[in-house]
């Protein structure tokens, strides 16, 4: 046996064995764990932690979307697999998850340790589907129960789903100590990479396999800088040396242990050699590495340290990564919140067009102004406001010529007005709010084709948002008009003018004195509103009516236009249901910290020493 960094006094590395002896806890630390008079107090606060992360929702294309998933996701597997069902039983059996890259020989080392063909072992790869654990028979009931790892299906056969654990129960293994191979850490199998990331989260220990060809490949050191930031116990495994080469390349594996904090970790070195008829290592090659298990079995104490080390360790990395995620929740709401803006702030744009064009007298012009003087030059206005055989004789007129009534014809002309405006505030707005997404890295990913353009039901929402306000209108006026004797006396052919009248009004300035362009372009028509509306219901009835009708107007088209907007709007509902989740997960992260700084005060305090 070779060992590398036998100095276990290291501060903040994990417990080393010197010789044969079995590991010791780091005397510089202080493991997490429940405290006498809190039991309950860290377990209830990673199960509200466990809480928040699985409501996180990363749903915007953000660079930081996807890694945060991937760590939401990460975490979680950790907390149910790992954190919560350890700390119900500090005393379980120590967990070792024997994982390293495809082909370094995983499975055969596991068969040679607990002499017995538990796993699998070929040339053809990925040899390892599903994981093996391998335990002592006492042991069995405690890994079947289904606590630790409990999105794994328990199995007694080998299986090829990766989301099955096969159980073995192997008598030479003592008890206190089990083995779990894993899938390669680099398989060509992506449900076989992710599992064994998972897996490697869940151990008390980690025994990491390489070879003397592979040991400097990228994808093991990763996860072994991983294992080192979550404080796991970590112990490795250099096999196949050829005769020879063991000191220069322990010496320089040795080196790369040290340049990235795992410099006290057991290094055990396996010669280059053949299997036997069973497929199992010659004796003297893994008894060392067996006998360094057997005493760590056989040591309660020493097992209660890797243990909670390996908490400690564990319970220490949440708040980073909760920080990360909580960081990653920001950004999503910040991101919905731009977007929001960008949409509001095209359609209030919109609204302020419509507002303006009832302001300075453009919807006067055209087809409204041509209505609006024939109705006025022909007389019919004030002679429905007179008497109802004007209305009378020009429905014969419009049954013998067969056209229209000049009234007909003006309410026609308003309502084609007012859609036309409606149709082109909408397109603009649309268009700008597409443009905004488009310029944003969340945004680009929420569009589709048909946000470049108004809804299809838009130019019939229009036309009936119009007809609602122009019958809204003539309530107003029979409402008001209710004790006036002239509009009383001429019923409804003097409500429907008067009506068409305010309708007019509502298309001049606000103040309802005509502007230059309005008097120019409108020949007075203004004016003439007025004057009609002030002979029936005086000078303030008019400035109320116009006021009024221009305000259900403006009220009809901001709903026409929020049920736009909401094409937009409607797809970043699902991060603003979290708008939460930042401070959710702070909160969460804090109430943890808090627990695990008391529980190693109270352990301290309990045990004798400095926390």
């Amino acid at each position: 046996m070779t060992t590398h960094g036998d100095d276990a006094s290291a501060p903040g590395a994990p417990p080393v064995v010197p010789g044969n002896h079995p590991p010791v806890p780091n005397p510089g630390r202080t493991a997490t764990t429940p405290g006498k008079g809190q039991p309950a107090e860290l377990p209830a606060a990673l199960t509200g932690l466990r809480a928040a992360v699985g409501a996180a929702r990363f749903p915007l294309a953000l660079p930081s979307a996807e890694p945060a998933r991937r760590d939401a996701a990460g975490l979680t597997a950790q907390l149910d697999d790992y954190l919560l069902p350890r700390l119900a039983r500090l005393d379980a059996p120590l967990l070792v998850v024997v994982g390293g890259s495809t082909g370094a020989g995983k499975s055969t080392l596991v068969n040679s340790l607990v002499q017995a063909r538990v796993s699998a072992a070929g040339v053809l790869r990925p040899t390892t589907r599903s994981p093996v654990l391998v335990c002592n028979p006492a042991d069995s009931s405690w890994f079947r129960s289904g606590d630790l790892l409990p999105g794994l299906t328990r199995t007694g056969e080998p299986s090829e789903d990766p989301r099955t654990l096969q159980l073995v129960a192997a008598p030479a293994l003592r008890p206190g100590l089990a083995f779990l191979d894993a899938p390669d850490i680099d398989s060509v199998v992506d449900a076989n990479r992710a599992l064994a990331g998972q897996l490697l989260a869940a151990a008390d220990l980690w025994l990491f396999v390489t070879t003397a060809a592979r040991y400097a490949d990228a994808v093991p050191w990763e996860l072994l800088r991983t294992a080192r930031a979550r404080g796991t116990v970590t112990a490795l495994v250099l096999d196949r040396v050829p005769t020879g080469a063991a000191d220069e390349i322990t010496a320089h594996l040795g080196e790369m242990l040290t340049a990235n904090g795992l410099g006290t970790a057991p290094l055990f070195v396996l010669p280059e050699t053949v299997v036997d008829g069973q497929g199992m290592l010659p004796e003297w090659t893994v008894a060392p590495l067996r006998d360094w298990f057997g005493q760590l079995a056989a040591d309660a104490g020493a097992r209660d340290a890797v243990v909670r080390q390996t908490l400690d360790g564990a319970l220490a990395a949440l708040q980073p990564a909760v920080a990360g995620l909580a960081a990653a929740a920001d950004e999503q709401v910040t991101a919905a919140e731009a977007l929001d803006e960008r949409v509001r702030a095209a359609y209030r744009n919109a609204h302020r067009t419509v507002e303006q064009g009832l302001r300075d007298g453009r919807l006067l012009r055209g087809e409204v102004l041509a209505r609006w003087q024939e109705y006025v030059g022909t007389g019919e206005l004030f002679r429905t406001l007179e008497a109802r055989i004007g209305r009378l004789r020009d429905r014969v007129l419009a049954a013998v010529s067969g056209r229209p009534a000049p009234a007909a014809e003006l309410r026609t002309a308003i309502e084609s007005q007012l859609v036309t405006l409606l149709r082109g505030v909408a397109a603009e707005a649309a268009e700008h709010a597409h443009t905004g997404w488009r310029a944003h890295p969340a945004g680009a990913a929420l569009l589709t084709p048909e946000l470049t353009r108004p809804s299809a039901e838009l130019t019939e929402r229009a036309e009936r948002l119009v007809r609602d306000w122009q019958r809204g209108v003539l309530e107003l006026v029979r409402i008001e008009g209710g004790d006036k004797r002239f509009v009383a006396r001429t019923a409804a052919y003097a409500v429907n003018a008067t009506g068409l009248a305010v309708m007019i009004a509502v298309f001049a300035s606000t103040a309802f004195i005509p502007t230059g362009l309005e008097v120019a372009t409108g020949a007075g028509t203004t004016v003439a509103a007025q004057a009609v509306l002030q002979a029936v219901f005086g000078d303030q009835a008019v400035r109320t009516l116009a006021t009024r009708a221009r305000a259900d107007l403006l009220d009809r088209v901001t709903a026409l236009l929020d049920g736009e907007a909401a094409r937009y709007l409607e797809r970043l509902a699902e991060v603003e249901a979290t708008t939460g989740t930042p401070e959710a997960l702070r909160e969460a992260g804090a109430r943890v910290e808090g627990a695990r700084t008391r529980a190693r005060l109270t352990t301290a305090a309990v045990e004798g020493v400095d926390p």
